[in-house]
């Protein structure tokens, strides 16, 4: 068994907007004067999350107001993790196969990626667009493993949510933990967890 595949997370894992994006829901939450934790929707697809917690709601309405908050004043920037950039680059050199699955939009990824500078060494792409159900069911991540023509066994996805590492368990893949925005007890079904990704080497688990 040989480790040849990267799977990688985008929000909390490659770029640190976790903080922004719970920024974001909230003011949704406080528009509709909804007190709920903003926490449910981390590393889980909006769309999937929207109906438990606004039952009986016009989701893609919600979606599109969601949207609409992103140039909100005061938000916090997106900045990279630690090591995400060096880590992907130090992959690729290896040769080894990446692909990314999130619960973002395609486009919002493909440019984050691109701010990083490592858009092209990502072979596939898996987006909320792509799948019926997203984290934590294991749909993204096996389809990106099928994509990629690689085993769920040879597979390292690297994540920051709890939703993240269950679907990626749920995969067969083994995990590796960025605690960026959890707590490290929070993500012990991971397999490995690091404060960021400056340390990380590669391959790993071989």
């Amino acid at each position: 068994m040989g480790v040849d595949t990267a799977l990688f997370d985008l929000d909390g894992t490659l770029i640190n907007t976790e903080v922004r994006n719970k920024a974001i829901w909230q003011l949704l939450l406080d528009n509709h004067d909804l007190d709920h934790d903003v926490a449910v929707f981390m590393g889980r697809r909006g769309r999937d999350v929207l109906p438990e917690v606004f039952p009986g709601h016009d989701i893609d309405q919600l979606i599109a107001e969601v949207f609409s908050y992103d140039d909100h004043p005061g938000l916090p920037e997106v900045v990279p993790v630690p090591g995400a950039a060096e880590l992907v680059r130090r992959v690729a050199a290896y040769g080894s196969r990446i692909g990314l699955v999130t619960s973002a939009h395609r486009t919002w990824a493909e440019h984050r990626l691109d701010q990083l500078g490592v858009r092209e060494l990502f072979e596939v792409l898996v987006t909320a667009e792509d799948v019926q159900v997203g984290k934590p069911h294991p749909a993204g991540y096996l389809l990106a493993a099928t994509q990629l023509r690689a085993e769920p066994d040879d597979c390292v996805v690297f994540e920051d949510s709890v939703a993240g590492i269950t679907a990626a368990k749920a995969a067969g893949m083994r995990c590796v933990a960025v605690a960026t925005t959890h707590v490290g007890g929070d993500l012990a079904g991971a397999d490995l967890v690091v404060a960021d990704l400056t340390a990380v080497g590669w391959p790993l688990f071989s």
